[in-house]
């Protein structure tokens, strides 16, 4: 298996974790990226063993409008900064992935100097796309070109133009030479050329073993960048979204439709789609801003280390710090942080404690990497599934209700006791199922009690947390109302919302039959069943069709408010059918 199939993320945004002056003048180099140092042993600390950080390259502004690819930006220092910061990393056994900005260039990189120099004479005139010298923008270049996102500030890529694509394989051979990088986050590539990616593949199989691609995508079919030809993965916006919704609505339905219908894309399979999950990241908003109920940032989290993918964290949120998104400024998601301000967060913040327990049952547990997900407990504010691996199930279980409640869970456990690894619970295991008392807005994550397995990964002692969780004990406890057994499915209210958002999802005890050898996990013993929700009265296709058609439509409204809504945006949005994922992409906007 590759390194990042068992990486736990962490991720910077390194002119902001520095302070760094937000427009670079290309006068004096500072090394501030020796202040990013001192941060990796803590990043050790909470279990992540991989680091995604960047813009790093050499630009005006916020970092995405590269200057110079093969140079560290001035504001951070110079290259020997950088290679030092990945050597220190490597020798901790941390993996480092840079930003790749292959989309679009800066106004100051050297081709598009060239063009406004030389213009219809330029060498470099087919690196851009769409150049006409008929036209002109906003600084008054004597020519208008294609940019990313309706911001001329960001000249758009020719991908398909073989200096283009030499050019940007000769920066990324660069980079493992000079840095020893092991992987990149490629920058808006829901928007790259398929061929460009395809040719980004072929480089990242030859410069290094188990390089990673990773790629930025919003929504959409994930298996159509995740595969053999173009990507190893891409970021995971639709469970993003469902997390925090999720949890504000009360809605699990929502989570489990969401890792549902991702896992049917990977089919089934946990080595089918390794999405790049996160809760925040330099982008949108800090998920403690973002919940109504702060208490949830604890069950969102330990979905996010449990469910099938490889989970992030974005440097500040394991203590729970906020982050508002602005109209025009993303300043406050990029704060200034000096981690000498946290250096016992571990112990003095919930939040980072969590963090770090999570991060290292991750790193012992192969099944939370490796394992089949099933699902077999949902109610709107309880969630319970497998993470089955090598004739070893799993559990999770996960409560967003304020009072404890107490579940049901099956799943043929194959252990007399288990024992959960946050909270130090042991229950005993009864004609395959257990019961299990989960604290208010909390989770546990419940393994096989055998010998050493608690101590193999919680570093605190079994008696301090046996103790705690007898006094916890003491709170009222009460069965989970909400729950509905499959006999009375039929006799439930089901609303024209519902039936395209939720999946009703029991399980039948039946064997899985899937191939096994000694490089394939061994497959649950359920095999989840999907009740769809019965006829709605007032549904019909017309009226989906419609839903359809005006979703779309707002969609491009609201990119219309943002700049111009190019073709290709067009398409992007007509292309997208699935009711759910256009409310999703409505709401992303907000």
């Amino acid at each position: 298996m590759a390194w990042y199939d068992d990486a736990r993320f962490y991720h910077i945004y390194p002119l902001g974790l520095v302070d760094a002056p937000k427009k670079n003048e290309y006068t004096t180099t500072v090394h501030r990226m020796k202040e990013i140092n001192p941060w990796i042993d803590h990043i050790k600390s909470i279990g992540c063993n991989a680091i995604y950080i960047g813009p790093l390259f050499e630009s005006v502004g916020h970092g995405y409008e590269t200057t110079d690819y093969k140079k560290l930006d001035s504001r951070l220092g110079d290259n020997d900064d950088l290679k030092n910061f990945v050597n220190e990393c490597h020798e901790k056994d941390v993996k480092v992935i840079f930003d790749g900005v292959f989309n679009h260039t800066g106004r100051d990189f050297f081709a598009f100097k060239d063009l406004q120099e030389n213009r219809e004479n330029s060498r470099y005139r087919d690196w851009f796309c769409n150049v006409n010298f008929h036209g002109n923008n906003e600084y008054n270049d004597g020519f208008s070109y294609d940019n990313w996102g309706g911001y001329n500030l960001l000249v758009k890529l020719n991908q398909r133009n073989p200096e283009v694509q030499e050019y940007i394989e000769d920066v990324i051979r660069f980079w493992v030479d000079e840095f020893d990088v092991d992987g990149i986050r490629l920058d808006a590539a829901d928007v790259l050329d398929f061929d460009f990616m395809q040719m980004l593949r072929r480089v990242a199989n030859d410069v290094k073993p188990d390089f990673w691609l990773m790629g930025e995508v919003i929504h959409g079919d994930y298996s159509k960048w995740v595969n053999d030809g173009t990507l190893h993965s891409v970021t995971n916006y639709q469970l993003h979204k469902a997390l925090y919704s999720g949890h504000n609505d009360h809605n699990y339905y929502e989570i489990a439709h969401t890792v549902n219908r991702l896992y049917d894309m990977g089919g089934r399979r946990p080595d089918g789609l390794k999405l790049y999950n996160f809760v925040d990241n330099h982008d949108v908003e800090r998920l403690y801003t973002k919940l109504t109920n702060k208490e949830h940032f604890i069950p969102i989290h330990i979905l996010m280390y449990t469910l099938p993918g490889v989970p992030s964290i974005y440097y500040g949120s394991e203590f729970g710090i906020e982050g508002k998104k602005e109209q025009y400024s993303d300043d406050s998601l990029r704060p200034a942080l000096n981690i000498e301000d946290y250096k016992d967060s571990i112990k003095t913040n919930k939040f980072t404690n969590v963090i770090s327990k999570l991060g290292k049952a991750r790193s012992k547990i192969p099944a939370l990497s490796h394992g089949y997900f099933t699902q077999v407990y949902l109610t709107n504010r309880q969630y319970a599934f497998l993470r089955s691996y090598n004739n070893l199930n799993i559990i999770v279980a996960v409560n967003n209700d304020d009072n404890p409640c107490g579940m049901n869970i099956g799943g043929a456990l194959g252990s007399n006791e288990y024992i959960g690894v946050l909270t130090g619970e042991k229950v005993q295991v009864n004609n395959g199922s257990i019961y299990v008392n989960i604290k208010g807005n909390s989770g546990d994550i419940f393994i096989p009690n055998v010998e050493g397995a608690f101590k193999m990964v919680n570093e605190e002692s079994e008696p301090e947390v046996k103790k705690q969780y007898e006094e916890r004990k003491q709170e009222p406890e009460k069965i989970c109302e909400e729950y509905v057994p499959e006999s009375k499915q039929e006799d439930r209210i089901i609303t024209i919302e519902e039936a395209v958002n939720n999946q009703v999802t029991n399980v039948e005890e039946k064997p899985v039959e899937q191939p096994v050898d000694k490089q394939t996990p061994v497959a649950p013993v359920l095999k989840p069943v999907v009740q769809e929700p019965g006829p709605v009265v007032g549904y019909s296709e017309d009226f989906e069709n419609g839903r359809i058609a005006g979703l779309q439509e707002a969609i491009l409204a609201i990119m219309s408010k943002y700049g111009p809504v190019t073709d290709q945006m067009k398409r992007d949005v007509y292309n997208q059918t699935h009711i759910p994922s256009l409310i999703n992409w409505v709401k992303s906007f907000n």
